[in-house]
């Protein structure tokens, strides 16, 4: 990539050609439980932004811009009462929608005329699998809500979650589509020690995988096929949806459970990471519970927190405990005897290569034109191209044509078998990538 293509593809600032086709999606905002009835609101930064998430004394949440109209005072210290939440300057008040209800400094004769003139920014934002999600682009090109899987399972069977990660955006999505990590980064010694399902444990005698990427209209698929010393071919097949959800393989075998991601930006230095994990068989269990708290995968291990990101104002995420001052909390005898890096959990290795990367002097943009691209690679390769085209026709005033909201029925799978080729896997085994409402329009 050159430097300028790497600043292209990276930037999210407004009015950016990936800051605008970023706002033509529904984004993941913030986790539901965060957000309690007439409790604390929630600052975010979405896309260079600062906003407000709350919940009203209906339940209802939503997401408004984070100071008040009057004086540009922080709405977060003020007090969330009785379907609005109360500047703690002056005393104006506003919905969930922006619309300001109350101007106690005004005479009240003059006080519904004002109130219309003073309304904040307020983003559409719909809840579903345990998030907020948010529309930030033109109210004429909002696309209908996407129907991910996790977002359709019943209550009990999902599970989300979210942290910060000290990155680009770009750096977090690069590792979901690199396979060949997995063999090196996340591999365990003795493989009944490998806590990441599915992920590793199988594939330490072949670190080079065969690479099948097939383009749909949602992004791609691809298969990575390993060699196993039983004979077989161990199968890992990720699934990217435009512009940075991801579908992660979990258990080789039957689909009962899923995993995805996404990369929400913060700012162009920093991202929010959002996890999912659901199940379609039953809820998930009290064990699986704890297996999710304890950082041994995905997330981390974690503190809810507050931090200030430069000289702009504190948003409320949940912080990593293992991260860049610790050193990641790297064991040098761990790494001798148990696991190849010597850092605990996936995500904290994971991290721990992604935000320390060769940046560009002065950002945290990995200075991509200093890479060398193998085969393995082409995932990576293949989704900067798309995006960067995608970039440049909103530069030039083109939407995208790519789904923005549509039936995201589809799954990543990991499997043995003995099939060899992609497009026979995909064949075989159609109703496990795919959810059941999908499977006649992936059939061919």
């Amino acid at each position: 990539m050159t430097s300028e293509e790497n600043k292209l593809l990276a930037s999210t600032k407004p009015g950016t050609p990936m800051g605008e086709l970023f706002r033509r999606f529904w984004l993941p905002a913030v986790t539901s439980t965060e957000l309690v009835a007439d409790g604390s609101p929630v600052r975010l930064r979405i896309l260079h932004e600062d906003l407000l998430a709350f919940r009203d004394t209906n339940g209802d949440a939503g997401i408004i811009e984070a100071y008040c109209t009057h004086r540009l005072a922080p709405l977060y210290f003020g007090r969330n009462e009785e379907c609005g939440i109360r500047c703690p300057y002056h005393g104006w008040k506003f919905d969930i929608h922006g619309n300001c209800l109350d101007i106690p400094s005004i005479p009240k004769g003059n006080n519904e005329t004002a109130r219309k003139r003073v309304s904040l920014k307020a983003y559409p934002t719909r809840e579903a699998g345990g998030v907020l999600w948010v529309y930030m682009g033109p109210k004429d090109r909002e696309p209908p809500f996407p129907r991910f899987e996790s977002t359709l399972v019943a209550e009990g069977f999902g599970h989300a979650s979210r942290w910060i990660q000290r990155s680009n955006w770009l750096a977090g999505l690069e590792g979901e589509l690199d396979s060949a990590h997995i063999s090196w980064l996340h591999r365990y010694y003795a493989p009944e020690a490998n806590p990441i399902k599915g992920g590793g444990s199988e594939t330490v005698d072949d670190s080079a995988p065969d690479i099948t990427l097939r383009e749909t209209d949602y992004g791609f698929l691809y298969g990575a096929r390993r060699s196993h010393s039983s004979g077989a071919n161990y199968w890992r097949v990720t699934q990217w949806m435009v512009p940075m959800f991801s579908l992660i393989p979990r258990n080789a075998g039957e689909f009962c459970e899923g995993a995805g991601r996404a990369w929400v930006p913060i700012d162009d230095d920093n991202v929010t990471t959002f996890h999912f994990y659901y199940r379609t068989d039953r809820p998930i269990a009290e064990e699986e519970e704890k297996y999710l708290a304890s950082g041994q995968a995905f997330p981390p291990r974690l503190a809810k927190g507050s931090v200030r990101l430069g000289e702009a104002s504190p948003i409320d995420t949940f912080l990593t405990i293992a991260n860049l001052d610790n050193d990641y909390l790297m064991d040098r005898s761990l790494q001798a005897d148990f696991n190849f890096t010597g850092i605990w959990g996936a995500n904290e290795q994971d991290r721990a290569l992604q935000e320390s990367m060769g940046m560009v002097a002065g950002t945290r943009l990995v200075d991509r034109s200093r890479e060398h691209l193998v085969g393995s690679d082409e995932a990576i390769g293949k989704m900067r191209r798309r995006l960067l085209n995608m970039a440049k026709a909103m530069a030039e005033g083109r939407e995208p044509d790519e789904p923005a909201g549509a039936d995201f029925g589809v799954r990543a799978i990991s499997k043995m078998s003995e099939l060899s080729v992609f497009d026979e896997l995909r064949a075989r085994h159609l109703h496990e990538f795919v959810a059941p409402n999908r499977e006649a329009e992936h059939a061919g």
